[in-house]
C-alpha cells in the first residue's frame, strides 16, 4: 500500500496551486459580485491543459490519470471552486461524452473546448425530475438525416456562458433510461432560449433554465448510440462526483487555513483565540473529517483508474464531502465573528460556494440510495 503521489502528479498540482494563487484567487469575489463567468480564464486554462485533461493523446488531450485531475481540482478550488467544476467538472464530463461522437464532433467541439476557444455545459435535469433522471420528458426524433428536439433542461451550469451543450433527452420516450440518448448542440441555433438564474452563490457559473422548440441538429451530433444516453453519463458520474468530492475539501481547507491564522491573532481575554479549546478543537476536528474523506477520494480515484469498480466510494464521497466542507465553513464564518459575515472575507462567498455543490451531480439522498443498492442489492431499492 503507498499513499504517495508521483513526482509527476506532484508537479502539476503545484504548477496549478501557483496558478490559482497568482491568476484565479485576485478575480474569485469579483467574478462572484459582478455575476460573469471569465471567459479571458478559459483560453488560459488550455494553454496549460487543464480542460479535459482525460481526453485521449489521439483526440488532442492529456490523457492524464484520475488522481493527477483530482490533484488539480483540489489545488484549484482552494482559489476558487467555481472555476475549478467548470475545468474539472464541466470539462471532464463534457470531454468524455463529445469522445463517443464521431469525428466531425471531435473537430467541431472537442478540440475547440480542448483549446478553450469553446465554453461546454452539460443538461441532464429538468424542472420536474433531477434525481430520476430517466423521467426526463425532453425529447428527440428524427427528421430525415436530422434530429429535432423538444423540452426545458433545467440547472443547468454555465448555461449562460456555453458555445454548446451536451443534451440528454428521449429519442424512445417508453423505453425509460433505456430510451434516453445524448447529443450535442451549439447555443446559437434557432429555437434555443435562455433563461439565468439568481442563485445564492457560485455565480460565476451563471446556471439557468435552456428551452429547446423544435431545434435540428444533424444526426451527426448524437453521442454514442441511440439509448445509450443514460448509461454513459452515470459512467462519468463515478469521476464527477469524486472531483466535487474533493472540490468541496479544498475549499474547505482554504478556509480553516485562514481560519487559523486569523485565531492566532485575534485576542479575547487578553489571549488569542487559538488558544481556547472551544476554538482549536472544533478546527481540528474539521480537519482530521475533510483529510478522511480526501483519502477516500483518492481512493476512488485510483481504482478507476486501474479500470476496477469505484461506484461505491464516489457515492460515499459524493454524500460526505460537500456536507463536511460545508459544516467546516460554516464554522469557520462563526470563528470570523461578524467579520466573517461582510464581505471583507472570502470565507461567506465560500459557504454559498459549497452549499450549491450539496445537490450538483447526485444529492446526498441520492447517492445514498447508490450505496443502498451496492450493500444490501438492487432489490431493496425505494423504486
Amino acid at each position: 500500500m503507498d499513499f504517495d503521489f508521483t513526482e509527476e502528479q506532484l508537479a502539476v498540482a503545484r504548477m496549478v496551486r501557483d496558478f490559482a494563487r497568482k491568476e484565479v484567487l485576485p478575480g474569485y469575489a469579483r467574478w462572484d459580485r459582478e455575476r460573469v463567468f471569465p471567459r479571458n480564464l478559459w483560453k488560459r486554462f488550455a494553454e496549460l491543459g487543464l480542460i479535459g485533461m482525460r481526453v485521449a493523446p489521439e483526440n488532442g488531450g492529456q490523457g492524464a490519470d484520475c488522481v493527477t485531475q483530482g490533484l488539480a481540482a483540489e489545488e484549484m478550488a482552494k482559489a476558487d471552486p467555481n472555476v475549478s467544476v467548470a475545468a474539472f467538472v464541466v470539462g471532464e464530463l463534457c470531454g468524455y461524452m463529445l469522445e463517443q461522437g464521431c469525428q466531425r464532433v471531435k473537430d467541431e467541439f472537442l478540440k475547440p473546448m480542448l483549446a478553450g476557444e469553446m465554453v461546454p455545459a452539460i443538461a441532464v435535469t429538468e424542472p420536474h425530475c433531477g434525481t430520476d433522471a430517466a423521467a426526463m420528458r425532453a425529447t428527440a426524433f428524427k427528421k430525415g438525416g436530422r434530429y429535432v428536439l423538444n423540452g426545458e433542461k433545467s440547472g443547468v451550469t454555465m448555461a449562460m456562458a456555453a458555445d454548446a451543450v451536451v443534451v440528454f433527452a428521449k429519442t424512445d420516450p417508453g423505453a425509460g433510461a433505456r430510451g434516453v440518448s445524448a447529443f450535442v448542440v451549439p447555443t446559437g441555433l434557432p429555437g434555443i432560449t435562455r433563461q439565468y438564474y439568481e442563485d445564492m452563490g457560485s455565480k460565476s457559473l451563471v446556471r439557468g433554465s435552456i428551452f429547446m422548440d423544435d431545434v435540428e441538429i444533424p444526426e451527426d451530433y448524437l453521442l454514442g448510440e441511440e439509448g445509450q444516453g443514460f448509461r454513459m453519463v452515470m459512467r462519468a458520474f463515478d469521476v464527477s462526483r469524486v472531483y466535487l468530492a474533493l472540490i468541496c475539501i479544498g475549499t474547505a481547507q482554504a478556509c480553516l487555513e485562514q481560519t487559523v491564522e486569523y485565531t492566532k491573532q485575534r485576542y479575547a481575554f487578553n489571549q488569542p483565540l487559538a488558544r481556547f479549546e472551544g476554538v482549536s478543537f472544533s478546527i481540528v476536528e474539521h480537519i482530521s473529517l475533510l483529510e478522511a474523506v480526501r483519502l477516500l477520494c483518492y481512493k476512488a480515484l485510483w481504482l478507476r483508474d486501474r479500470g476496477l469498480p469505484n461506484t461505491r466510494e464516489a457515492a460515499m464521497v459524493k454524500w460526505m464531502g460537500p456536507a463536511f466542507a460545508v459544516r467546516a465553513i460554516h464554522r469557520c464564518l462563526l470563528l470570523h465573528g461578524h467579520y466573517g459575515y461582510t464581505q471583507e472575507f472570502t470565507v461567506e462567498q465560500r459557504l454559498r460556494d459549497v452549499i450549491g455543490l450539496e445537490t450538483a451531480d447526485g444529492t446526498a439522498e441520492a447517492c445514498k440510495i447508490v450505496l443502498t443498492r451496492e450493500v444490501f442489492g438492487r432489490e431493496y431499492l425505494p423504486y
